[in-house]
């Protein structure tokens, strides 16, 4: 890699605004035009946020961890940054597409770069039909909720549900229930990356439900559909000796 051209970007965190300014004072203040690529100063969530705000700008992402888990970020040594870009790993991850139709006919278009969830509003449990490339494959499941997430957001919600961790690279994605009441026993379903998944929610005004692709969230829907997008894509780097291969490897011997 050449990469030697940073512009910084900064959560509301107090310590990472005070670290984009002495990078900026290193390194100089870049914009987005001229830089070649985008180093993060926050936590997972502001992350999300940049890599949607600007990934019209085709730029690598560098996150430098000022959140809590951190698990898209490097730590947050700046110690010779630039080598470390310039010596980092490359993944690149395309976003899931949703399609949300509320009950009163709006339609609701977000990406998700981690997951696309359907969450229950009220105490009633929701109840949702699945189909999978236009083939219905669950005519009912009655659940707080179910999310469908990529291989990089395997390790987040999709985890804290029980579902599987995939592997960064791997061409499919997690369908994943979120406390399945009935059938008790399913647990969800790998798809192959190229699938249309649509949910449709049964007594939609009788028992409300959310859609959320990340952090965007759409109330009192009727149908989701999703699919990954196949022309967007996303570049991360990660440090040398801390690959997201690795960190996705070892969550998987986590106890």
């Amino acid at each position: 890699m050449n990469l030697n051209n940073p512009v910084f970007l900064a959560s509301s965190n107090d310590e990472a605004i005070k670290q984009k300014r002495a990078l900026e004072d290193q390194y100089g203040k870049n914009t987005l035009d001229n830089a070649d690529v985008i180093v993060v100063l926050g936590g997972d969530g502001f992350m999300l946020e940049a890599i949607k705000n600007h990934m019209s700008q085709n730029l690598p992402l560098f996150g430098l961890n000022y959140g809590s888990i951190g698990f898209l970020m490097n730590s947050s040594n700046q110690i010779d940054l630039l080598s470390r870009i310039n010596q980092s790993q490359s993944i690149k991850i395309s976003p899931l597409i949703m399609k949300a139709i509320s009950v009163n006919g709006s339609i609701h278009e977000a990406i998700a770069i981690n997951e696309v969830s359907l969450l229950r509003e009220t105490h009633q449990a929701s109840k949702i039909k699945i189909s999978v490339d236009d083939k219905v494959r669950l005519d009912e499941l009655i659940c707080d909720g179910i999310l469908i997430s990529t291989p990089s957001g395997s390790t987040a919600y999709n985890l804290s549900a029980h579902g599987p961790i995939l592997p960064i690279n791997a061409d499919v994605l997690a369908l994943t229930p979120i406390s399945a009441f009935r059938p008790r026993r399913w647990k969800g379903a790998i798809l192959n990356n190229g699938s249309n998944v649509k949910f449709e929610i049964i007594e939609s005004n009788k028992r409300p439900v959310s859609a959320v692709a990340d952090s965007a969230e759409f109330r009192d829907i009727s149908s989701v559909e999703v699919h990954q997008s196949k022309d967007q894509v996303v570049e991360l780097l990660f440090d040398e000796n801390h690959s997201f291969d690795e960190r996705i490897l070892n969550e998987q011997f986590k106890f």
